[in-house]
């Protein structure tokens, strides 16, 4: 686990989802990109940085949205450690694999969330199925470019350091 990576990968995730906030107004569009950087540090690095991420970033999300502190950072670190195990259990290398647990992570995040505020609560509040398919839809997509982006960002580095050595090296003597 590199910590300073997941802390940056949350960090990143809490301001991107700051500065798309206000398409969430109205309930249009629903998305929890700090939900998507834990579930991408879980399968990234293992379940003790799933946790990590997942009290960090739910603990940050819930500050600044003003709502019960402490129920978002439970329910994204229980996502978070469970996602790290089951990426650990199954060896998921290709993004496209990675999406199904992003997607599962995302429903059981959104039930545990509204489970964790009827308890404290005492009523059962409303599930919205048709929001959380949309929100379910834009994280896997959101997901699968992160997921894309960090498998082709480190081999495209390599090629640039490959292709900047000057031509009289002595490799090539």
């Amino acid at each position: 686990m590199k910590p300073t990576a997941v802390i940056a990968t949350v960090l990143v995730a809490v301001l991107l989802q700051l500065m798309f906030a206000r398409y969430m107004i109205g309930g249009r569009v629903v998305f929890d990109l700090v939900l998507v950087a834990v579930v991408f540090a879980a399968l990234q690095w293992g379940p003790v940085a799933g946790m990590l991420a997942g009290t960090m970033g739910g603990l940050l999300q819930d500050a600044l949205a003003g709502g019960i502190v402490g129920v978002g950072g439970l329910a994204k670190t229980l996502v978070g450690y469970v996602t790290g195990q089951i990426g650990v259990q199954f060896v998921l290398t290709r993004p496209r694999a990675r999406i199904l647990p992003l997607a599962v992570a995302t429903v059981v995040h959104r039930l545990l969330m509204l489970s964790f505020y009827g308890l404290i609560d005492q009523r059962w509040p409303q599930v919205w199925w048709t929001a959380m398919l949309w929100e379910t839809g834009v994280n896997a997509a959101c997901g699968l470019m992160l997921f894309l982006a960090a498998e082709a960002v480190p081999s495209a580095l390599s090629r640039g350091r490959m292709s900047r050595r000057s031509t009289f090296s002595r490799r090539q003597w």
